[in-house]
């Protein structure tokens, strides 16, 4: 049994949400939080990615598209965005109520507050700058279902206590070195800095995983625009405007054409 985050916030419209991948169980967007906007998503080669606008904050959105409880351990630049480890699938996560959508805008401080997500540099990123920077550029979010309904369970509570990830393992030393040097050497690519702290009120809540695999993992690549462009991810000559199917009115038969 592990000890999970129970977000407090969220949307109350789930439909707006411009999906990233229509997971089975929980769909996934990007949200421009500077501006408000759901960030596009291109496919490119069996991958998803999205254009972050340096400066700019945002936020990982999540919504839950099941009748049931599930567990999304979320991870950015390949750090766990709550405990800040090096993340892994089997790691704490956010618990998401049946058909709950929210927003996880950051990295978690305590249970009142986050450090705020946004599009930096790579050496300005909160995983280069603490010698991980290997994984920069990606966000993942590890879906578990629930063994069985809280109501079955015993009402104890346990809580496990995660090693750190980043300074015990076996080659954490050469990670790190690793990582400062692709920091060192790749200074245009994008990266998620450490924001200021901003509320997102949490609790704890007991979760049991129906397995220690997760049923699905949804990964959004991100860069710059223009780095994007120069990748053939995005076209250097886009629509001028988004094509409509309906730009007009009903009207009676089809016209001859001039």
């Amino acid at each position: 049994m592990r000890l999970a985050v129970s977000l407090f916030a969220a949307l109350a419209l789930a439909g707006c949400v411009q999906l990233a991948d229509a997971g089975v169980r929980v769909d996934v967007s990007l949200v421009d939080r500077s501006t408000g906007e759901i960030l596009d998503i291109y496919r490119h080669r069996g991958r998803l990615y999205v254009a972050g606008n340096p400066g700019n904050r945002y936020a990982v959105s999540l919504h839950n598209k099941t009748a049931a409880r599930v567990l999304t351990v979320v991870s950015v630049d390949g750090v766990n965005a709550i405990s800040g480890q090096t993340a892994s699938a089997g790691q704490t996560g956010y618990v998401l109520a049946p058909w709950q959508s929210t927003e996880v805008s950051g990295w978690r401080k305590s249970m009142d507050e986050v450090a705020a997500f946004y599009f930096t540099s790579l050496d300005d990123s909160y995983a280069a700058r603490t010698g991980r920077a290997a994984n920069v550029g990606v966000i993942g979010v590890a879906v578990f279902p629930e063994a069985e309904p809280p109501a079955a369970r015993a009402p104890a509570i346990s809580q496990e206590v995660e090693r750190d990830a980043h300074s015990d393992q076996p080659g954490a030393a050469a990670a790190r070195a690793t990582g400062e040097a692709l920091a060192k050497s790749a200074p245009s690519r994008l990266g998620t800095g450490h924001g200021e702290r901003i509320d997102a009120p949490a609790r704890h809540t007991e979760f049991v995983r129906a397995s220690a695999t997760p049923s699905e993992i949804i990964t959004i690549h991100y860069d710059s625009r223009a780095n994007l462009i120069a990748q053939g991810v995005i076209s250097a000559h886009p629509y001028r405007t988004r094509p409509n199917p309906f730009p007009a009115a009903p009207g009676g038969f089809a016209p001859d054409p001039k």
